[in-house]
């Protein structure tokens, strides 16, 4: 079993069809949805408490768009000039589609905060990912 979480350990093999400069900041916030998805999945999981409603519920508290969009505010210090380009071609996406639950800023700076996570993902920044995930953790645990 160990040998699945090796740090060579590649299960996602299929690379996009373009650079990810040249991806639709849609796309890039469709993959990073699900990249941080996973990532908070697997911290909550982490954890001791392992009933389905617990883990729902400590995951909805990082990945609803209000908690993105404040992670966002919090990041935006500390990236770098090519990471603020690439949030604002998330921010200014338009989507077609809104939040049930958000507010209309918030819905498109957690785009914003998808995109950021897709674009570093698709271009294996995973050193800079890591770190950005890391943070939007540690962020959400104190506030």
């Amino acid at each position: 079993m160990s040998e699945i979480f090796t740090e060579n350990a590649n299960l996602f093999v299929f690379p996009p069809s373009k650079s990810p400069h040249l991806l639709n900041p849609l796309v890039l916030a469709y993959i990073g949805d699900a990249v941080y998805e996973v990532y908070i999945r697997q911290y909550v999981i982490s954890g001791a408490n392992h009933r389905p409603n617990h883990l729902h519920k400590a995951s909805t508290g990082y990945v609803s768009a209000k908690a993105q969009s404040k992670i966002l505010e919090a990041l935006m210090p500390m990236l770098t000039e090519e990471e603020v380009d690439m949030v604002k071609r998330g921010r200014n996406a338009k989507s077609g589609t809104t939040a049930k639950n958000a507010e209309v800023l918030e819905y498109r700076h957690s785009t914003a905060f998808e995109c950021l996570i897709g674009y570093l993902y698709y271009k294996q920044s995973f050193d800079r990912l890591k770190e950005i995930l890391d943070f939007a953790l540690a962020y959400k645990r104190q506030s």
